[in-house]
């Protein structure tokens, strides 16, 4: 018996052996146009495995590509693209910079601390109280997550004050609403996993 794990390794197994042996054929046709005939069959044959992905604007790109990859950069053709090097596909993408900006209370998050600079700009006084009560309330919800104990107002307005440098002043009478409290309930209905719930709102 012949086993594939006695036999060379494929560059690509996707494609599968017939292919592969095609390949191999290929390159050893003297002819250079007959080698580009061979190549464009080969081509063909390769795409048809994959009918679902011939829409893909870049797809008979890739094929060429993988043409290449499986005859070990060795195969001189008349490609339609230029083809791809080892050295070109041995190279590490870009090493992605790490956010590293400091975040002062980690469990409000950096979006608050934006929203926070965000009202410091605001010049409409009503306008900037509205964004304050939103900042508050989110940040008492969001401290409540890491602390099930529940949290005081005034250590909400203490962080607002301190998070903004001291540039904004908390509005007067403001209270946050209670933990425990249900601005909104849900429907009694069994919800399909893919279906968005629908709430409604206390009368």
């Amino acid at each position: 018996m012949d086993y594939n794990s006695n036999r060379v390794k494929l560059l690509l197994p996707e494609y599968g052996r017939n292919v592969q042996m095609m390949v191999d054929f290929a390159m050893k046709i003297e002819d250079r146009d007959e080698r580009n005939k061979a190549a464009k069959t080969i081509i063909s044959i390769m795409g048809n495995m994959y009918p679902h992905l011939r829409d893909v604007s870049d797809f008979r790109h890739k094929l060429w590509d993988h043409l290449a990859i499986m005859t070990d950069f060795e195969f001189d053709i008349d490609s339609p693209y230029e083809l791809p090097t080892k050295e070109k596909l041995a190279e590490k993408p870009e090493v992605l910079p790490y956010n590293n900006n400091r975040i002062r209370y980690r469990h409000y998050g950096k979006i608050i601390e934006s929203m926070i600079k965000k009202a410091i700009e605001l010049e409409d006084e009503k306008e900037q109280s509205a964004l304050i009560s939103m900042i508050a309330n989110h940040m008492k919800k969001s401290y409540t997550n890491w602390n099930k104990d529940g949290v005081v107002d005034e250590k909400i307005f203490k962080d607002i004050v301190d998070l903004s440098g001291g540039k904004l002043t908390i509005p007067e009478n403001l209270k946050l609403r209670e933990t425990h409290d249900k601005d909104f309930q849900s429907k009694k209905k069994t919800f399909h996993k893919n279906e968005p719930r629908k709430f409604i709102k206390k009368k």
